[in-house]
C-alpha cells in the first residue's frame, strides 16, 4: 500500500547555479576582512544630472552580499546573522509559512501579474490616469524580467535541497513514522515552492520531475505561476487564513481578492487532483493536508469513487457564524466531504465543522461524522505533536551548545521570557508586548531582572501592526533600558535553528498570546527542551492563550490567559517567574507526559489506522455491498429458533410514510392481520417502534392486544400483554431542555407564517410544511437546526431536519435504548422461567434513526449473545443493516406473512 501525502509544498525544492552568481555561496561562513581591505565602491546609477555625484548610490542587493564583508551585517557576538537556508541545521521544523515564493535569486521569478484592483471603478480610473501620463511622456518603470532571464534556467545546473517552506510539523511526523517503521511506503505530492513557468517546455522540467520521483519519492505538481500566486498569496492568505482564524476580511481589497482568486484556487486544487488520479493504484491511500487543498478530496472522489481519502486540517476551524461569511462556503464544504475521514486538531474544531455542515448543507451531522445521501463521512480529532528524538539529536549539536553557553552568559542573573511568532494580527504580538509593558509598570522590582526576547517572523508587507509593535518596543526600551539592561529584545527576523533550540533551553518562561491558532508546536518544543539536560534552567513556565488548540490539550497545566486581558497576561508573567520550584516541576511533569503521548509519529500512524478502519466500515455499509434479503435462508433460520424477537419500524416500514402531525386516515388492515398472525405463535414477541405519541399507537393497534410498542422514538415502552406505558425519559430533564429550546422555536414561529409547534411528551416538532413561503422556511430550517444544536449542546438534545419539519429530541432516550430495555427484559424473564434465551432477532426499518438499532442488534450477534440476528434496511443509502429489501412496505409485509405461515 502506498500513501500519497498531499501538501502544498514538497519537503524538497530546487536551487539553480546561475552564471556569475554567488547565490549558492551566500550562506557560507566567511572570515572578516582585514583592516587593509576596503569595501568595494558602490555602483553609481545612470543619471540625467550633469554631475553623477548628485545621484544616490544604488542600494546593495543580495547579489552584492559576497562583496560586503565588514561589520555591517554582524551581530553583537561577532557572528554573522544567518537566514534560514537549505541546510538542515537551519530549518526550524515547525515553520508553516515562507514569503520567499518567487523571490529567490537562484530560482525563477514569477510571471504572475499584479494583484487584482480593489474595484472595477478604481481600475478604470487607474487606466485612464495611466493613459494621461503616457500622453505626457511619463511611463511606469517595467519591473518584469526579460526572456533571457527565463532562458538561463533551461541550461543552468541545479540541485535538490531541503525546502524551508511548508508544514514542518507534518514533515517531521512523516520522518518519525518512517523511522519507527510505521509509515509504510509514502509518496509526497506538492509544489516545488517556486515559480515554474520559466521551465515550461524544457528538458530541465522533465529531469527535475524524474529525479524527484525516482530518488525522493516525490511527485511535483507544476502549475501556472498566476494560478499559484492567485491561490496562495491572494485567496489563501487574504481570504481563508483570516476567516479560519476569526478575522473576517471586510474591505474592498479583500473582496476583490475573493472575486478574482477563487478560480485560481480551483485551478491549483485541480492540478493536484489530476496528479493524484494519474498515479493512483487500487489500494493506495490519499492523505490531503490543510486549508490550501480543501477541494482536492471532492475532485479526486469524482474521478475515483472507491479511493481511500483522508483530509487533515492543521489550522483552526471557525464556528458556523464565521464560516458562512465565505462566498464559496458550500463549495469548500462539499470539497472536504469528498474524504472518507476528516481530521481536526481538537474536538472544538470538529464540532464546529459538523455544525457548519448541518447548517449550510442541511445534512445530518452526528458526533461520528456527516451522513450524506449515498455515504457517510467520519470526523475525528487527534492533535499533532513534535518529534522528540529529532529534537534531542539537534540539541547535542556543537552549535546549539555554543549558543546555549553564549546566552547563559549574556543574560546571567536575569529571568528570560521568550516568544517566537509570525507578525500578523492572529498571533497577538501586540497584546503580548502591551501586557509586558503593564507588568513592568506594575512591578518596579522586576525591571532590571527580567528580559522578554520576542522573535517576530515578519511578513512581506509592512502593515499598521508592524508600526504599532515598533512603537511599543521603542516605548518600553526608552522607559526602562539603561547601559547595562534592555528589557525587551525585539528581533524582526527569524533565527537559525541552533539559536532557537538554545533559547528554548535557557528560558524561564515561554509566552504565547495567539488570538486563534490550531496546534502551537513551539509550546511542545519548549516543554521538551526544559528537561535540564543541556542547561541549568529547567521546568520553565508556559503562558498560553486559551484560544489555541494546544490549550485544550494541556488541561490547565499551563498558565492559561485571555490575550485581550492585559491585566491577566501581566499577572501571568509575574506568576510564571515567581512560581516555586515544586509547582513548576509538577506542572512540567504533567505537560511532558502529554507531549510524550501526542507525538508526531504517533499522530501520523494513528490517523492512517483510523482511515483504514473507517474506510472498511463505510464500504461494508455501502448499499451496493449489502446483499438482498434471502427469504429462503431467513425461513430456515426462523424455523430452527425457539425464542424470537421482532423489532419493526412503523412509518415507511409497516405502513406508508405520513407526516407525524397528521392522523393516519385508516386502519392498515393488512398490517394488523399479519402482526396478529405472527403473535399467534407463542415463541414470537413483536415490538413496533414509532415517533408517534403513546395514545396514537394505542388507537392504531387496539386490535392487536399482544403487541409491544415503543413510542416517541424510545421515550415510552409498553410491553406485550401490558396496558401501562413505561416512561423511559426523565421528566425533569425534558422540562429543562424544553425551557431552553421552546423560546428559540417561538422566535422562528413568529417569523414563519403558517407554521406551528407541536409539543409532545419528550420532543418538540416545528412544522413548516404549510408555511406561506415554504421555500424560504425550508432554507431557514437549516438556521433553526444549527441554532438549537449549537446553543443547546449541553442539554443533551439534537435537532434534525425532516420532511417539512424540524424535530428536537433527547439524545439519552432513543430507539436503541428502548430496544436494549426490551431485550434485557426478555433476557431476565427467560432466566426466571427457565426458558431458552432469545435466539432469533430481526430488526426492520427504513429511517436514519433505525441505524443505531441495527448496529446494536448486530453487536449482539458479534459477541455471541444471540445466535441469529437479521437486520433489514429499506432505504437506498449506506446502512448498518446486514441485508436490504427494495420493495418497500409491500416487501416487508410479504416477508412477515411468509414467516407467519412457517410457525
Amino acid at each position: 500500500m502506498t500513501v500519497f501525502v498531499v501538501s502544498l509544498f514538497l519537503p524538497k525544492t530546487v536551487y539553480f547555479k546561475l552564471p556569475d552568481s554567488l547565490a549558492s555561496e551566500r550562506h557560507r561562513k566567511r572570515p572578516l576582512l582585514s583592516k587593509k581591505q576596503q569595501r568595494p565602491p558602490l555602483d553609481v546609477r545612470p543619471s540625467l544630472f550633469p554631475h553623477p555625484a548628485n545621484t544616490p548610490p544604488r542600494t546593495p542587493t543580495e547579489e552584492d552580499e559576497a562583496a560586503i564583508g565588514d561589520e555591517l551585517f554582524l551581530n553583537e557576538d561577532g557572528l554573522r546573522v544567518q537566514n534560514v537556508s537549505d541546510d538542515e541545521e537551519y530549518r526550524a521544523p515547525t515553520d508553516k509559512e515562507s514569503p520567499k515564493w518567487g523571490g529567490r535569486l537562484n530560482q525563477p521569478k514569477s510571471r504572475a501579474h499584479t494583484p487584482p484592483p480593489a474595484s472595477l471603478i478604481d481600475h478604470a480610473r487607474t487606466v485612464e490616469k495611466a493613459k494621461q501620463l503616457g500622453r505626457q511622456g511619463v511611463f511606469q518603470p517595467r519591473t518584469s524580467r526579460s526572456d533571457s532571464h527565463d532562458r538561463v534556467f533551461a541550461n543552468a545546473n541545479w540541485r535538490i535541497v531541503n525546502a524551508d517552506q511548508g508544514n514542518g510539523g507534518l514533515r517531521n511526523a512523516a520522518e518519525a513514522a518512517a523511522r519507527d517503521g510505521d509509515a509504510g511506503e509514502y509518496i509526497w505530492v506538492g509544489t516545488l515552492g517556486m515559480p515554474t513557468d520559466a521551465l515550461e517546455g524544457t528538458q530541465q522540467k522533465e529531469d527535475i520531475n524524474d529525479r524527484l520521483a525516482t530518488e525522493f519519492n516525490m511527485f511535483p505538481v507544476f502549475c501556472a505561476d498566476k494560478d499559484f500566486d492567485g491561490h496562495y498569496l491572494h485567496f489563501c492568505k487574504q481570504i481563508l487564513w483570516p476567516v479560519f482564524h476569526y478575522q473576517i476580511p471586510d474591505n474592498p481589497k479583500s473582496k476583490a481578492y475573493e472575486d478574482h482568486s477563487w478560480q485560481f484556487y480551483v485551478n491549483l486544487n485541480q492540478a493536484f487532483a489530476d496528479k493524484i488520479v494519474k498515479n493512483w493504484k487500487r489500494g493506495d491511500t490519499i492523505w490531503v493536508h490543510d486549508y490550501h487543498l480543501l477541494l482536492v478530496p471532492g475532485m479526486v472522489r469524482k474521478k475515483l469513487p472507491d479511493a481511500k481519502i483522508g483530509l487533515f486540517l492543521h489550522v483552526a476551524f471557525p464556528s458556523s457564524e464565521v464560516f458562512r461569511c465565505l462566498a464559496v462556503r458550500k463549495e469548500l464544504l462539499e470539497g472536504m466531504l469528498g474524504a472518507n475521514l476528516i481530521g481536526f486538531q481538537i474536538h472544538e474544531y470538529a464540532r464546529h465543522f459538523l455544525q457548519t455542515c448541518s447548517r449550510i448543507l442541511a445534512v445530518e451531522a452526528t458526533p461520528e461524522g456527516v451522513q450524506l445521501e449515498d455515504r457517510f463521512v467520519n470526523v475525528m480529532d487527534h492533535a499533532i505533536g513534535i518529534d522528540p528524538s529529532s529534537i534531542d539529536a539537534h540539541r547535542q549539536d556543537e552549535e546549539v551548545l555554543r549558543w546555549t553557553a553564549i546566552m547563559k552568559e549574556r543574560y546571567k542573573g536575569k529571568k528570560i521570557i521568550v516568544a517566537r511568532d509570525k507578525l500578523d494580527l492572529v498571533r497577538g504580538v501586540r497584546q503580548k508586548l502591551l501586557s509586558y509593558e503593564l507588568f513592568l509598570n506594575k512591578n518596579p522590582s522586576w525591571r532590571d531582572q527580567v528580559v522578554l526576547i520576542q522573535v517576530a517572523l515578519s511578513t512581506s508587507e509592512r502593515t499598521d501592526l508592524d508600526a504599532a509593535v515598533g512603537d511599543i518596543v521603542t516605548r518600553v526600551n526608552s522607559n526602562w533600558a539603561n547601559l547595562a539592561y534592555q528589557p525587551l529584545v525585539y528581533l524582526k527576523q527569524d533565527i537559525p535553528y541552533p539559536q532557537y533550540l538554545a533559547l528554548l533551553s535557557i528560558a524561564d518562561a515561554l509566552m504565547i498570546t495567539s488570538q486563534r491558532e490550531g496546534m502551537n508546536l513551539t509550546s511542545h518544543e519548549f516543554i521538551h527542551c526544559q528537561d535540564g539536560k543541556y542547561s541549568d534552567a529547567k521546568h520553565g513556565s508556559l503562558i498560553l492563550s486559551e484560544f489555541t488548540g494546544t490549550a485544550s490539550l494541556f488541561g490547565n497545566k499551563e498558565l492559561s490567559v485571555n490575550p485581550w486581558s492585559y491585566r491577566q497576561c501581566s499577572d501571568a508573567i509575574k506568576r510564571a517567574i515567581e512560581m516555586s520550584e515544586e509547582e513548576k516541576a509538577t506542572r512540567w511533569t504533567a505537560l511532558r507526559e502529554i507531549i510524550s503521548h501526542h507525538t508526531g509519529g504517533n499522530w501520523f500512524k494513528s490517523f492512517l489506522e483510523s482511515l483504514d478502519k473507517v474506510y472498511d466500515e463505510q464500504h461494508s455499509h455501502d448499499q451496493t455491498s449489502v446483499p438482498r434479503l434471502n427469504l429462503t435462508n431467513l425461513g430456515q433460520r426462523y424455523s430452527k429458533s425457539q425464542n424470537r424477537l421482532f423489532i419493526l419500524d412503523l412509518e415507511g416500514t409497516l405502513i406508508p410514510y405520513g407526516p407525524m402531525n397528521e392522523i393516519i386516515p385508516m386502519n392498515p388492515q393488512r398490517t394488523l392481520s399479519i402482526l396478529n398472525d405472527l403473535l399467534d405463535d407463542p415463541r414470537n414477541t413483536v415490538f413496533v417502534m414509532s415517533g408517534r405519541m403513546p395514545d396514537e399507537l394505542d388507537r392504531l393497534f387496539r386490535l392487536v392486544p399482544n403487541l409491544g410498542l415503543i413510542a416517541e422514538n424510545g421515550c415510552f415502552v409498553k410491553n406485550s400483554m401490558k396496558s401501562r406505558w413505561i416512561e423511559m425519559a426523565d421528566r425533569q430533564k425534558v422540562a429543562a431542555w424544553k425551557g431552553s429550546v421552546r423560546p428559540i422555536l417561538q422566535y422562528y414561529l413568529e417569523r414563519t407564517p403558517g407554521s406551528d409547534i407541536e409539543d409532545r411528551n419528550c420532543s418538540l416538532i416545528f412544522h413548516y410544511k404549510h408555511a406561506e413561503d415554504y421555500a424560504n422556511a425550508e432554507r431557514q430550517a437549516n438556521d433553526w437546526t444549527g441554532h438549537i444544536n449549537e446553543s443547546c449542546e449541553n442539554e443533551r438534545v439534537h435537532a434534525s431536519q425532516l420532511d417539512g419539519c424540524v424535530a428536537v429530541e433527547p439524545l439519552d432516550w432513543t430507539k436503541e435504548t428502548a430496544a436494549t430495555q426490551v431485550y434485557e427484559g426478555m433476557k431476565k424473564d427467560a432466566a426466571a422461567s427457565n426458558k431458552s434465551p432469545v435466539d432469533f432477532l430481526i430488526v426492520i426499518g427504513d429511517g436514519r434513526e433505525d441505524e443505531k438499532v441495527f448496529k446494536w442488534a448486530n453487536s449482539l450477534n458479534d459477541n455471541g449473545e444471540v445466535k441469529d440476528v437479521v437486520t433489514v434496511s429499506l432505504g437506498n443509502r449506506n446502512t448498518e443493516a446486514t441485508s436490504t429489501l427494495t420493495q418497500g412496505v409491500s416487501g416487508v409485509l410479504v416477508t412477515l406473512q411468509k414467516l407467519a405461515t412457517l410457525s
